[in-house]
């Protein structure tokens, strides 16, 4: 049996944010060197455990092997869309509500069954409210002498507010061999006099950039747009288009909407399991997907975590918070100082607010 002494060391050596618990302190510190654990981790709104993302809250709560505690708390009181817990069950219902967006799908269906082509593309030199957000999804028509190739047939761009800034179809460079009518709806005589790539990839280039040059293009206190969706590396690509990775946030590659074993999770799961209605369940639109990844990129830029002078473990002030040379003061240090002095490994969107 362990002694008293021996128990409360190991307490002592356990994470403050993740619980692991270690035999020896330098293990403990040797965790908080890499874990990068911060503020900005998703977290049980019960235990206050930090997770890596919320697959892995979900499995917390609700998962095949929950903690139980949480999981009886969360059965009753718990939003099973964003995971927060709320004070009482009318609060909950409230809250779900709003948290649920299926009842705002039915008018998407009807504004996407009435699309039509648009072009609003137009630069703004206005400074005012910071960076600008549009969302951009692409349907892809195959190429090549197998039809695998793809080759971007559709494009569509949204703002904040969900109103379609560009919509078009694309003729691409090279012949189409699969029109994979079944998923994207795309027939051969809705690309015979479409738009050229090349046009539609100037076009997207310069709003993006918004008037300013590649080169000069920063995160904050610049005109050019903050880039939304879902995959965009592909999509991307299929345009012939650079943009900063800066400005890019990707639903695919965010790490608290990746699963646990850090690959990434479809859109359609996305969208039922944090917005709470169906997408992709026939021919796929554009519009539907630039939806679906804006509103997921809105619930989580309204996170509210708090406030850091430098939340990124990359920023230079932060370089020397786990140094191997402060080894003998940071095992001197408790689990919750050396989680104070820890910072986040990613950009958590709630930084764009």
């Amino acid at each position: 049996m362990a002694s008293r002494s021996e128990t409360s060391e190991t307490l002592r050596n356990k994470c403050a944010a993740c619980f692991r618990q270690f035999n020896k302190m330098e293990h403990l510190v040797e965790h908080m060197r890499i874990s990068s654990h911060s503020v900005h981790e998703p977290m049980c709104g019960i235990c206050k455990k930090h997770c890596r993302s919320f697959e892995s809250l979900r499995e917390h709560l609700i998962g095949p092997l929950p903690k139980q505690e949480c999981k009886n708390i969360f059965s009753v009181l718990g939003c099973k869309f964003c995971l927060t817990i709320l004070d009482s069950y009318n609060s909950l219902m409230i809250h779900q509500e709003r948290c649920q967006l299926s009842n705002l799908n039915a008018g998407l269906i009807a504004r996407m069954s009435n699309i039509g082509l648009r072009d609003n593309l137009t630069n703004d030199s206005g400074y005012t409210r910071g960076p600008q957000v549009v969302a951009l999804a692409c349907k892809m028509v195959g190429g090549g002498s197998d039809g695998s190739l793809d080759l971007c047939g559709r494009v569509c761009l949204i703002d904040e507010n969900e109103n379609i800034i560009f919509h078009t179809y694309v003729k691409p460079p090279i012949p189409v061999t699969n029109y994979r009518y079944e998923s994207t709806g795309i027939r051969s005589e809705y690309l015979r006099d479409a738009m050229p790539l090349r046009l539609v990839q100037s076009k997207i280039q310069n709003f993006l950039c918004n008037g300013e040059p590649m080169w000069k293009i920063r995160p904050r206190g610049g005109k050019a747009r903050i880039l939304v969706g879902h995959g965009l590396n592909h999509y991307l690509d299929r345009l012939q288009l650079e943009y900063p990775a800066m400005m890019i946030r990707d639903t695919a590659t965010y790490p608290p909407l990746m699963k646990t074993c850090k690959l990434s999770n479809s859109l359609k799961y996305l969208t039922q399991a944090y917005l709470g209605y169906d997408i992709q369940t026939g021919i796929q639109d554009p519009y539907e997907e630039c939806v679906a990844t804006m509103r997921l990129y809105m619930r989580m830029r309204s996170q509210k975590h708090a406030v850091e002078d430098h939340p990124l473990a990359s920023d230079p002030q932060n370089r020397n918070n786990f140094a191997s040379w402060r080894q003998a003061e940071l095992e001197r240090m408790s689990a919750e100082e050396m989680l104070a002095i820890s910072r986040s490994d990613y950009y958590c969107w709630c930084l764009d607010s």
